[in-house]
């Protein structure tokens, strides 16, 4: 497996290896596991954005309906 050296503060190593003794892990698993649950986050939240649009774009008819004031100006059209 590919692995990634990382640098980190001083107060940083000393909280990760802190938090790892809590946790009863290694500080290359606790490392991993954040890393992973934020891919994990990025994902999501992308996936998400990617419904929100595609719901949006939907419904794009009655969102201008529903708030003409937040509708861009036609073009050619003065703001």
């Amino acid at each position: 497996m590919p692995a990634l050296n990382v640098e980190f503060s001083d107060r940083e190593l000393e909280d990760l290896r802190r938090m790892a003794k809590e946790r009863g892990t290694s500080m290359k698993a606790l490392v991993r596991e954040a890393a992973a649950a934020d891919i994990a986050r990025h994902r999501a939240l992308q996936e998400a954005a990617g419904e929100f649009r595609r719901f949006f774009a939907a419904h794009a008819a009655e969102f201008a309906a529903a708030f003409p004031d937040d509708e861009p100006p036609a073009k050619g059209e003065a703001a």
